[in-house]
């Protein structure tokens, strides 16, 4: 019988198979563990009537989420422990949802509310904490402090006012995970929402409502309007709506300014205000700033008032700082309000803003800032004067202003 033979063909030195010198691939990956955050305010009025509730009975604050997790603050009146006898109050934070072997950082605050911001703070935040994360293994677990303060102390201090204390509970659940390499590239272009609704008001498609303000109408869309001004929604939309509602009158408000209005509640930002009011002066910009904040005010665009509230604060002068003063007063716009009364009490600018006609209007709309301004002027020469004397003195003891010893020149 014969046998068959198999040729079997030698590698050839050109051959297409990998080297088996060649580099393998390389791969990576990284584990990132970081913290989400969040915080509660927990107020606790009539705490007098509280005590005698009972050692271990505590007052709960509602229930608040965090990471995924839900948290309570336990506060109790009496103490937590039977051995401390009541002597202290026990503040403690609790996870109030299941779970297992959650990691967190707390930090409980209770508030100081004389105004000195000498709160009492106990954080795993911002510190090296030798044993890591506090870990609550299920429903219930706490973290906090059986001794958090001596009743007797607590009482009298300045952390309770009216019968009240103010809690503040912040907590940091900590998460890990890893990111391996992307394999995709997809280049994702800026949201332009506020284009498209720019364009909608600039098309006028589909408007439904109109406004008549100083003769001039303009037109626009209810919907939109509800969805940006709660003000717009309960006037078209509420129990109380305009019964025309196609063709609304707007009193006191100026064509220009009403026209910003409509553009920032359709495009999300503000128009070019010299080509708005066709002047190209810094008073021009200003008194539409003045203007555009009451008419965000009036219609609760909260983002536009602010953003009127920072531009004032940019531009203030000696022409304009007044009725900018009394703006800020109507429309409690307390930065803006404490940047005009530190710029009016400079003693350069005190008496040229007095001879402006903003001066009397400010006189005749709100004295009661007069009064303020008055306190003002008076702390900031006081200061003023105690600086001159330290600098004095400090020029004749041979010392810098820090009582530092100086050589003096001849």
């Amino acid at each position: 019988m014969g046998k068959i033979l198999r040729e079997t063909a030698k590698p050839s030195s050109s051959s297409c198979s990998p080297s088996s010198s060649s580099e393998p691939a390389t791969t990576s990956s990284t584990s990132i563990t970081e913290t989400v955050k969040g915080s509660h305010q927990f107020k606790i009025t009539g705490y007098s009537l509280s005590k005698g509730i009972g050692i271990g009975k505590y007052i709960a604050s509602d229930i608040f989420s965090v990471g995924g997790y839900d948290w309570a603050i336990y506060f109790y009146p009496d103490g937590k422990s039977v051995e401390d006898n009541a002597t202290y109050v026990s503040l403690f934070i609790a996870l109030a949802s299941e779970g297992a072997d959650v990691r967190a950082l707390f930090e409980l605050t209770l508030l100081d509310q004389s105004g000195k911001e000498r709160h009492k703070v106990h954080s795993h935040f911002e510190r090296t904490l030798e044993s890591g994360p506090y870990t609550l293994k299920y429903r219930g677990s706490m973290w906090g402090y059986k001794r958090f303060f001596k009743r007797t102390a607590l009482e009298t201090s300045d952390y309770l006012k009216d019968d009240c204390l103010s809690v503040n509970c912040s907590v940091g659940v900590v998460r890990s995970h890893t990111e391996g390499p992307k394999i995709y590239s997809i280049a994702i272009p800026p949201s332009n929402i506020g284009h498209q609704f720019g364009q909608l008001l600039e098309t006028g498609i589909g408007n439904d409502v109109s406004f008549e303000v100083d003769g001039e109408v303009f037109n626009a869309h209810k919907l939109v309007l509800a969805a940006r001004s709660p003000v717009f929604r309960a006037q078209l939309f509420g129990p109380m709506k305009d019964h025309n509602t196609r063709c609304i009158k707007v009193e006191d408000m100026e064509v220009p300014v009403f026209k910003a209005l409509l553009h920032f509640i359709y495009w999300d930002s503000l128009p070019d205000m010299q080509e708005l009011t066709g002047m190209n002066t810094k008073w021009a910009t200003t008194l539409m700033a003045q203007h555009l904040l009451a008419a965000a005010d009036r219609y609760a665009l909260e983002r536009l008032r602010l953003i009127c509230e920072a531009s004032l604060c940019e531009d203030v002068a000696i022409n304009t700082v007044a009725t900018t003063l009394a703006l800020a007063e109507q429309h409690h716009c307390f930065q803006l309000k404490a940047v005009c009364l530190k710029f009016i009490a400079t003693s350069e600018n005190l008496r040229a803003v007095m001879q402006t006609d903003g001066f009397e209007y400010l006189k005749e709309s709100c004295p009661p800032v007069l009064t303020e301004l008055l306190e003002y002027v008076a702390r900031f020469t006081e200061h003023s004067d105690f600086m001159c004397k330290h600098r004095n003195e400090a020029i004749l003891d041979g010392s810098d202003i820090n009582g530092r010893r100086v050589k003096q020149r001849l």
